[in-house]
C-alpha cells in the first residue's frame, strides 16, 4: 500500500505539471517583482537559481522548469493578489483562476545589433537556459517540450535554418551547482545532461541545435563545435593539460580511457586522433552527416599568436569571440591556418549534383571554379625543397634564381641619407590586410600547368615564367603614360624580396613579370608553366573576409567612411574600446595570411624524409602556385603605390617589412607627408582608411632612435620597419 508520503509526492508532481501553463506573461512578471519591489537577486536567491535566469523568465527568452515553476507560479500569484494589474491592462489580459491566465507568446524585442557581437550582458536577462535542455532524470514530459522563442540576431541561422537556432558552437563547462552547462553566443546557455564524451556528441547532435548553414550551395553545412573548460575536462575524465609526449604526438594516447568509451559507442576519430582539434563521427549516411569537432584551450588549441589571451576567456565572453568570429568568418575547423583554407574549399566545394539521369538519381560532377577533388603536380619550378620531384637532383645541390620560384614578401632597408637624416622623425605606414588585397581580383590557375618554351607573354594567363629582368632600370619608369626620372638608388628592387636588382634570368610569376611591362620595359620569357585552366578563385574568400574584418572594425568605432584625420583619431586606442572583439580582429588577419600559407603547407615531421611526399601533398588546396601569386601582386602593389609616392613628392622609403613601409619625415603623422589635397589622397598612392589595400599609422620614432639602433647592433641597414611600432629592439638576428 502506498504511503502517505508516497501520495502526497504523487499529488506535488501533479501540481508541477498542472504549474505548466499557469504563468503570467513575462512582462506581467516583471511588473509584479518591480511592484513589490524585489530584485532579480532576491527572487533568484528564494527559488535557489541564477539571478540570470529570473532575468530571462521575465523576458520570455526561455520558461522555468519543475521544480522551480511551480514555486515561481505561487510567487507570482501571491504577488497578483496584492498588485493587481491596472485595468486597462486587466481589460486585455482577462483573469483566470481569479488572478490572471498565461499570456500567449510574445516576440522577444529584437536587439538593435546582433547578439553575436555583444558581450555577454551582466544586466538582467543576459544568460539563457533554455527549458529544451531539461531532460536529465527528474525532469517531466511537459518540462522538456520545446520553448516557444522568437528568433533573434544572436543566431542568424535560426530564421533560415530551425536546426541551428542555437549558434554554430557553445563553451562546456561547469556551473557553482555543479551541473554541466553550455555558452551559447548572444548569452543562451544550455544545460548538459551528458555525463561523458559519448553521450554529450550524442546530445550534440540531437538535441543542442547548434551548428551552420553551408556557405555555398554545393557545400556543406558546418558542423557544431563544442569548446571544453578545463572544469569540463575534468567532469568527462580528459586532463587538464597534455604531457610534454602528448604535446609532441598532438593527442592523448589510443588507449584512453574516453577514447575506449567512444570505440564502444561506435564513434570515430580522424587520423590526426584526439588532440586540441578533435573531430568525432560516424560515416555519413546519405546526405545527413553525424560529426562534431571539439576545441580544447587548455590544450594550446587557441594559439595565443593569433587568439591573443581568449584561451583564458570566461566560458560566456570565450563564446562570444568565438561566436563572431565564426558568424563573420566561419565556424572555425582547426588553427586560423586550417580555418583560412577550409574557407576556400566551403565556399568553392570541388563538387556539385549533376543534373537528374535517365533514372531521376544525381551524381557528383565537378564544380566550375574550384580545385576539384584531386590534387595536381605543381611545376618543378614552384617545388619546395624536398619535393617528390626533385628527388633526383643532387643532394646538397642548391638551386638558384633560374631553377626556383621564389615569391616573397618585402624584407628590405637602406641606410639612411644626409638629407633624411636632418628629418625629425621615422613614420611607418601599414597596409591593412595587405595579402587579402592581393588576392582580391587575382586570376590564378585551377589545373595543372602546361610547359611552353619562348611563350609570348601574356599578363591575364597566370603561370610561373624564366625570364631576365636585370635590365628594367627604376631610375626611367613609366608612371601611368609618363616617363619619369627616379634616383633609383634609393628603390627596392619589384623583382626580389630583399629588393636587389636580378643578375639574371629567373622565375618569376605573373604579376611580377606584367610589372616589368607596366614600368615600360620588354619582357621575352625563356620558358614558362602556365596554366590554361584558370579563374578568380579567391574572390569569394577575399570578400567574406574583407567583410569580417570591416564589421568588426565598425563594431570597434572604425569605419570605412572616415576622413583621414577622423581616421588615425578613431584607430588611437582601438584595441582598448573592446579587447574582446581587437582579439576576433587579429584573428581574422591570421585566418588570410595563415590560409596562404597553408597553400605551400611543408612537412610536419611523421619521418618525412627529402624525396618522399608528405601529407599536405594529397589536398587539392595543395597550391604553392596560387601562394606565389598571391605574394607576387601583394608585393608588386606595394612597390606600385611607393614609385607614386617617389614620382610626386620625391621621398623615398628606408625600410619595407612585408606590409609596413617606413618614410622619414619631420612630423609626427601619416598626414605630415602623405599629399592629400581637399581631403583628396594622390591617385594610385597611399590612401589612410580601413578598407583592404589602404593605410593605417604603425608607429612613430626619432631619427634619433633609428640611427642608434643601428650603430648600438652595427648594422646600417638594420630594418627599422621590423621596431617602428613602438620602438622595442629585440633579437636583431632571429628577427623577433
Amino acid at each position: 500500500m502506498p504511503t502517505e508520503d508516497d501520495l502526497f509526492g504523487a499529488v506535488d508532481a501533479l501540481l508541477e505539471q498542472v504549474a505548466q501553463d499557469d504563468l503570467p506573461g513575462p512582462a506581467e512578471r516583471k511588473r509584479l517583482r518591480e511592484a513589490a519591489g524585489l530584485s532579480q537577486e532576491q527572487v533568484a536567491k528564494a527559488l535557489k537559481t541564477r539571478r540570470e535566469a529570473v532575468g530571462n523568465w521575465e523576458s520570455g527568452r526561455t520558461e522555468p522548469r519543475p521544480p522551480k515553476r511551480a514555486a515561481y507560479a505561487r510567487l507570482l500569484e501571491g504577488l497578483a493578489a496584492r498588485f493587481p494589474a491596472p485595468e486597462s491592462q486587466a481589460l486585455s489580459e482577462p483573469a483566470v483562476r481569479e488572478t490572471f491566465t498565461p499570456a500567449p507568446a510574445q516576440a522577444a524585442p529584437v536587439p538593435p545589433t546582433p547578439a553575436a557581437v555583444q558581450a555577454p550582458a551582466r544586466a538582467e536577462g543576459s544568460t539563457t537556459r533554455p527549458s529544451s535542455a531539461s531532460s536529465r532524470p527528474g525532469a517531466t514530459k511537459a518540462a522538456t517540450r520545446p520553448v516557444k522563442r522568437t528568433a533573434t540576431k544572436a543566431t542568424a541561422a535560426a530564421a533560415a535554418d530551425p536546426r541551428f537556432e542555437n549558434g554554430p558552437l557553445a563553451v562546456v563547462d561547469v556551473d557553482s551547482d555543479g551541473q554541466v552547462v553550455a555558452y551559447c553566443v548572444g548569452g543562451l546557455v544550455l544545460d548538459v545532461p551528458a555525463k561523458s564524451i559519448p553521450a554529450l556528441v550524442e546530445w550534440t547532435l540531437k538535441e543542442a541545435r547548434l551548428g551552420q548553414p553551408k556557405l555555398s550551395g554545393p557545400g556543406k553545412d558546418a558542423d557544431p563545435l563544442l569548446v571544453l573548460t578545463e572544469a569540463a575536462l575534468e567532469r568527462y575524465g580528459l586532463p587538464v593539460a597534455l604531457t610534454q609526449e602528448e604535446r609532441l604526438a598532438g593527442r592523448i594516447p589510443e588507449g584512453h580511457k574516453v577514447i575506449k568509451q567512444l570505440v564502444r559507442a561506435d564513434w570515430k576519430l580522424t587520423k590526426r586522433g584526439f588532440g586540441p582539434w578533435a573531430r568525432i563521427y560516424r560515416p555519413a549516411t546519405g546526405s545527413e552527416r553525424a560529426c562534431v569537432q571539439l576545441c580544447i584551450p587548455s590544450w594550446r588549441a587557441l594559439d595565443s599568436r593569433h587568439w591573443g589571451e581568449a584561451g583564458q576567456l570566461p566560458p560566456a565572453e570565450l563564446a562570444r569571440v568565438l561566436g563572431v568570429y565564426a558568424s563573420r568568418v566561419m565556424t572555425p575547423r582547426g588553427s586560423t591556418a586550417v580555418t583560412g583554407l577550409e574557407l576556400m574549399t566551403a565556399l568553392h566545394p570541388p563538387t556539385r549534383a549533376s543534373q537528374p539521369d535517365t533514372e531521376g538519381r544525381r551524381h557528383p560532377e565537378h564544380n566550375p571554379g574550384s580545385l576539384g577533388r584531386d590534387p595536381v603536380d605543381c611545376a618543378p619550378c614552384e617545388a619546395p625543397d624536398g619535393h617528390p620531384l626533385l628527388k633526383d637532383l643532387p643532394r646538397f645541390h642548391v638551386r638558384g634564381p633560374a631553377g626556383k620560384l621564389f615569391e616573397e614578401a618585402y624584407d628590405w632597408a637602406r641606410p639612411l641619407t644626409d638629407a633624411e637624416c636632418m628629418h625629425r622623425h621615422l613614420v611607418g605606414l601599414d597596409v591593412n590586410m595587405a595579402f587579402a588585397a592581393g588576392a582580391n581580383g587575382l586570376v590564378v590557375g585551377l589545373g595543372a600547368p602546361t610547359h611552353v618554351k619562348q611563350p609570348p607573354f601574356d599578363p591575364k594567363l597566370p603561370g610561373s615564367w624564366l625570364v631576365d629582368l636585370s635590365h628594367v632600370d627604376l631610375s626611367r619608369v613609366k608612371v601611368g603614360k609618363e616617363w619619369v626620372e627616379l634616383d633609383g638608388a634609393l628603390l627596392p628592387s619589384p623583382f626580389t624580396p630583399k629588393g636587389e636588382r636580378p643578375e639574371g634570368p629567373a622565375w618569376y610569376a605573373t604579376p611580377t613579370v606584367a610589372y616589368a611591362q607596366e614600368l615600360g620595359y620588354e619582357v621575352r620569357p625563356i620558358e614558362a608553366w602556365v596554366r590554361y585552366e584558370n579563374g578568380r578563385y579567391l574572390d569569394g574568400w577575399y570578400n567574406r573576409l574583407r567583410d569580417a574584418y570591416l564589421a568588426t572594425m565598425a563594431d570597434l568605432g572604425v569605419h570605412a567612411d572616415l576622413a583621414p584625420a577622423d581616421f588615425l583619431a578613431a584607430m588611437d586606442g582601438w584595441r582598448q574600446r573592446d579587447p574582446q572583439l581587437a582579439i576576433v580582429v587579429d584573428a581574422i588577419k591570421a585566418t588570410v595570411k595563415g590560409g596562404l600559407g597553408k597553400l605551400r603547407e611543408r612537412p610536419r615531421g611523421e619521418g618525412w624524409r627529402p624525396g618522399e611526399p608528405w601529407r599536405a601533398l594529397s589536398r587539392p588546396t595543395w597550391r604553392p602556385d596560387i601562394r606565389a601569386a598571391v605574394i607576387s601582386r601583394t608585393r608588386i602593389n606595394f612597390h606600385r603605390k611607393i614609385v607614386k609616392h617617389a614620382a610626386f613628392t620625391g621621398q623615398y622609403p628606408v625600410a619595407i617589412l612585408s606590409d609596413c613601409v617606413v618614410y622619414a619625415t619631420d612630423g609626427t603623422s601619416p598626414l605630415d607627408f602623405l599629399p592629400y589635397r581637399d581631403g583628396k589622397p594622390l591617385p594610385g598612392g597611399f590612401k589612410l582608411g580601413i578598407n583592404p589595400g589602404l593605410v593605417k599609422h604603425e608607429g612613430t620614432q626619432t631619427v634619433l632612435w633609428g640611427e642608434e639602433v643601428r650603430e648600438r647592433f652595427n648594422a646600417p641597414e638594420l630594418n627599422l620597419a621590423r621596431y617602428i611600432k613602438d620602438g622595442t629592439v629585440t633579437d636583431v638576428d632571429s628577427g623577433e
